[in-house]
């Protein structure tokens, strides 16, 4: 314990490392509480400047007193208030009327709780949002250069992990982005969905409203749309309980944890692409692999991505249940649960971008352990171009698919049991029977003639999908981006 007049020590307090080591100061501060409660004065003046303008008796002096305060928050105050009250909105509402005394009863005016508690988090969540996108657009631009390099260098393509036809790196990358290109489009459909709760009361009837203009159906009605102006939203829920529904909540989290499996797919990609060694993610100067192992270049942040991104999946199943377990017109188990899985979302969301941003920045290409590796599995796949220019050649095809089937045996084995490298096609070559196109091999095994259309799909969707997905974010395209740990 800190004894009476001592620094605390800030280190000797557990503290997420989603903010103490990994988030943006950006998103940190979306989540802050100086922002939570700037925000909540600010919409007791949007409600107290809406009331005045629709006849209450609300005075310029009053308003101007509340807009000179707004930031100056005595936090200190409020935390007593809060242990006495044991109220978070009433203690804040005391302590803006401290230093708003000639205000002191016009804040909060017929509003619950929910009326700055809810609409603050649906603004936070546009906020968060707002931040997000371009991070990810970011991301998708840095990988779409990368795309477009590499466009036509053929690859091994896997399925189940095992070789199959060849690809390109560059159309490797676009599955990645196309992924990425979907969670773009799922995040700004959510931040554009988002409504505001708005002025509704405490069960959402805005009677207590009602009471205060006398019966004036319209008054209410316009004041719930002039708040909601002032907020930024261009929309408010039309109706709600004591709280906007829940269900707003799954809503932004699963799109966040649909981004989450897409940064945790790429990520484990790069990661057994590392292990094969055809490409790396950026390996700092003086950076170490491990403390046992000096030669080794671990990819440690595409397992940052998908150890972060494990967790960013998994908390949609909060909102799920929170929604699910909502009696009537609201219940309070709600709260605690969505202090800390909104907040960490959005919080693992922007460091798992960030970090891939950085990897999409610096990837490494080898392309001499890329033309190794196809040259060990290209020979069996070149198998069926070989039958057809023997057929051509006047060979019968039952017979050159029999000797191809008895020479690819015999390689194969080399390969299995001696650990020596594909010699299938000097087989070929050594066979009198093939003599016919012998100096046709080289031509047969170009691996640019097995990618299809790859390069040509590269470039149109490049150009067709995902330039015009970006065109909004041109402006915050900004310079490469340098992470602290």
């Amino acid at each position: 314990m800190t004894a009476p007049g001592e620094k605390e020590d800030v280190m000797a307090r557990y503290r997420s490392p989603l903010v103490s080591r990994y988030a943006s100061a950006e998103m940190a501060y979306n989540f802050s509480e100086r922002k939570k409660f700037g925000t909540w004065r600010r919409l007791w003046l949007y409600l107290a400047q809406a009331e005045k303008s629709l006849g209450l008796s609300i005075t310029d002096e009053q308003i101007r007193e509340m807009e000179a305060n707004l930031d100056n928050i005595d936090f200190k105050m409020a935390a007593e208030e809060e242990k006495k009250l044991r109220h978070d909105v009433m203690a804040h509402v005391h302590t803006f009327a401290h230093c708003c005394p000639k205000a002191a009863a016009i804040i909060h005016l017929g509003a619950t709780s929910c009326y700055v508690g809810d609409n603050t988090d649906l603004i936070v969540l546009r906020d968060g949002f707002n931040l997000l996108l371009p991070k990810l657009a970011r991301v998708i631009s840095r990988l779409a250069d990368f795309a477009e390099k590499y466009a036509d260098m053929p690859a091994l393509g896997f399925t189940h992990y095992q070789p199959a036809q060849l690809t390109t790196v560059g159309k490797r990358c676009c599955l990645w982005i196309q992924d990425l290109c979907m969670d773009l489009q799922n995040l700004e459909r959510a931040r554009d969905d988002l409504r505001f709760r708005g002025v509704k009361g405490t069960t959402g009837t805005q009677a207590s409203f009602l009471q205060l203009f006398e019966g004036d159906h319209s008054k209410v009605e316009e004041l719930d749309r002039l708040v909601t102006a002032k907020a930024g939203f261009k929309r408010a829920y039309m109706v709600t309980g004591q709280t906007y529904s829940r269900k707003v909540d799954i809503g932004v989290l699963a799109v966040l944890a649909s981004l989450g499996a897409s940064v945790h797919k790429i990520c484990t990609d790069i990661r057994l692409l590392a292990n094969l060694k055809e490409i790396e993610e950026p390996f700092e100067k003086d950076q170490i692999g491990s403390s046992a192992m000096p030669y080794k270049r671990n990819p440690m942040r595409s397992e940052r991505c998908c150890s972060l991104a494990r967790h960013l999946m998994t908390l949609v199943m909060d909102p799920l249940q929170t929604a699910a377990v909502q009696w009537f017109e609201r219940t309070l188990d709600d709260s605690a649960n969505r202090r800390v899985c909104l907040a960490e979302a959005f919080l693992t969301a922007d460091i798992i971008l960030s970090t891939l941003q950085n990897v999409s920045e610096g990837l490494v290409v080898y392309p001499k352990v890329i033309e190794r590796r196809i040259r060990q599995e290209l020979p069996f796949m070149a198998t069926e171009n070989i039958i057809m220019a023997m057929v051509k050649a006047g060979g019968n095809r039952q017979d050159c698919h029999e000797k191809i089937r008895v020479l690819s045996q015999q390689a194969a084995a080399v390969v299995k049991q001696e650990g020596g490298d594909n010699d299938f096609i000097a087989r070929v070559r050594a066979d009198p029977y093939f003599s016919p196109i012998h100096e046709q091999l080289e031509s047969l095994l170009d691996p640019s003639s097995f990618t299809g259309r790859a390069p040509q799909q590269v470039a149109k969707f490049l150009k067709e999908e995902v330039q015009p997905a970006l065109i909004p974010y041109q402006s915050e395209m900004g310079g490469k981006i340098e992470l602290a740990l």
